[in-house]
């Protein structure tokens, strides 16, 4: 059963604590994290009860030998070539899930678009913009944050293009 607070700030995640500093609002849904399960972001849309093209799932890609952070719905797959061009670049792939690790400061499966230890490009699905609010990783497995898209593209300066798919 998902758990629901308000304004997690001291204490809480990279994530939570750079929302907080912010001002910008936000709810923190936490929930049993089952370590077995095939699809982390599948998971947190069922256990908190949303749609599937609400939550949003944290993927690191290596564009052009950049780090770029792509957020797309849980309920689809990142368009690689999409990626590219909607930060100017000619290749991606998947990023090495070390780097990823080591340049986020989080854990696959808990990566956040947020609070990260490095400020990396970011790319958002414009299927965000017809929510008012989604939800992203807070920075740990069994932890989402529900804001506004528009909030979450401001602060992760993120460019708002097609880059999902399915």
């Amino acid at each position: 059963m998902a758990k629901k607070q308000k304004k997690q700030g001291a204490g809480g995640t990279p994530a939570t604590v750079a929302l907080a500093a912010a001002g910008t609002a936000f709810t923190v849904h936490a929930y049993d994290h089952d370590p077995a399960t095939p699809s982390y972001g599948g998971e947190a849309a069922e256990a908190l009860g949303v749609s599937p093209d609400r939550v949003f799932k944290t993927l690191v890609a290596d564009v052009d030998g950049e780090l770029t952070v792509a957020v797309v719905p849980v309920a689809g797959q990142l368009d690689l070539k999409a990626l590219a061009s909607a930060v100017g670049g000619k290749r991606a792939a998947m990023a090495d899930p070390a780097a990823a690790e080591r340049t986020t400061g989080y854990v696959r499966g808990g990566i956040s678009p947020l609070g990260q230890r490095k400020k990396l490009r970011t790319v958002l699905d414009e299927s965000a913009s017809a929510h008012d609010t989604i939800c992203v990783s807070a920075g740990r497995r069994g932890l989402e944050v529900e804001l506004a898209p528009a909030d979450l593209a401001a602060l992760t300066s993120a460019v708002l293009a097609p880059i999902g798919r399915g």
